[in-house]
């Protein structure tokens, strides 16, 4: 696998299709990662309007991910999945590159 690749799973490409269409928006998800959380680093996800120019973007099933380039550095090689089960259910990002997570999921160190 590259090691600038992104996936993002049909499930997660799924939910943001819903999410996307009860908002009337187009259907892209923004990850991008920002200082904070309990691990150093925090994941943030948005729906966008469009892609910004130097945005890195994949496609799976008509949904768009886009990450910003300083942002890809830290999550090149990940999968964004979306997950259901007995505790909730949310987008929850495989990184590779992370030498540690929380138990929540949404932040990591590298």
């Amino acid at each position: 696998m590259d090691a600038q690749t992104l996936t993002l799973s049909p499930a997660a490409a799924n939910r943001v299709a819903l999410i996307a269409r009860k908002q009337a928006r187009p259907a892209i998800l923004r990850l991008s990662v920002e200082g904070g959380g309990c691990s150093g680093f925090q994941y943030k996800f948005d729906l966008a309007g469009a892609p910004e120019g130097d945005d890195h973007v994949v496609e799976t099933d008509g949904v768009q991910l886009v990450v910003d380039p300083m942002s890809l550095d830290l999550i090149a090689g990940c999968v964004v999945d979306y997950v259901e089960s007995l505790g909730g259910a949310a987008f929850r990002v495989e990184n590779p590159n992370a030498a540690a997570s929380c138990g929540c999921g949404s932040s990591f160190a590298i």
